[in-house]
């Protein structure tokens, strides 16, 4: 009955896939805008590569998992293919799964691939990869459920433009939080932005607060990184609990 599963999901992963590869906009999107940050490596002072790393990982869970999986959900719930495929032997986990993999796998690439180009184009070899990995991976199931959360409350896939940005707010406004006032700081330090932000200065560059030089040593990596996981695995926790709660099968009336 697993392997049967298993094949159920790999064999409607590879059909998102495929309609995934055929969209040379949702590509872009997907591969290409989340690598551009990279180039500012050319050009930024000593110390800022940090903000260009978390901002690849900002935009790999944005447009290759969130967005991405957000719009085909809703397309898919709205032509009633979703109804469809429950009517079968396909299971809702398997059907989540298969619809989240395509994404997802281009977002952990994305990832992945920003190590050696950062490293080519000056960057330190990422202190602790352990915590750069989890990060990602994490991030990565957090924007998942973000995304079917949206779906219940987005009634077609035009909408997806306006209901996407709470969500966007919450990942951009991280990243900006040396912008506001230190009492509003720590508010956005919760945010998972910020949480993401914090976890490639301390996982890849071992940067100490509030600096941009590497104080941390391997040991110390795992402490720093504590509270900032923390945050980020709440995120996730929270996201799939209401994305659970408010699943929508059949399109909105």
């Amino acid at each position: 009955m697993t392997d049967l599963s298993l094949t159920r999901t790999t064999g409607l992963a590879k059909y998102n896939a495929l309609l995934l590869s055929r969209n040379r906009m949702a590509m872009l999107y997907g591969v290409g805008l989340p690598l551009a940050p990279l180039a500012l490596l050319l050009s930024t002072p000593e110390g800022s590569g940090a903000a260009a790393i978390a901002t690849v990982l900002t935009m790999a869970a944005l447009f290759p998992v969130y967005y991405n999986v957000l719009s085909q959900f809703v397309n898919r719930r709205d032509e009633l293919v979703l109804k469809r495929l429950r009517t079968g032997e396909t299971s809702d986990p398997e059907l989540l799964t298969s619809i989240a993999l395509p994404g997802a796998v281009l977002a952990l690439g994305v990832m992945l691939v920003a190590v050696p180009v950062a490293v080519i184009l000056g960057e330190p070899v990422p202190l602790n990869p352990v915590v750069y990995a989890v990060t990602g991976l994490v991030t990565v199931v957090l924007f998942t459920a973000f995304a079917f959360w949206t779906a219940a409350w987005t009634r077609n896939a035009e909408a997806a433009q306006l209901t996407s940005g709470p969500v966007i707010l919450l990942a951009v406004f991280g990243q900006m939080s040396v912008a506001f006032p230190e009492r509003v700081q720590r508010w956005i330090d919760l945010t998972p932005g910020a949480a993401m932000t914090d976890l490639v200065r301390t996982g890849w560059f071992g940067f100490g607060e509030p600096g941009t030089e590497r104080t941390l040593d391997f040991a110390d990596t795992w402490a720093a990184a504590a509270q900032p996981l923390l945050v980020l695995v709440a995120w996730t926790v929270l996201a799939v609990w209401l994305a659970a709660r408010s699943m929508h099968w059949e399109p909105r009336t």
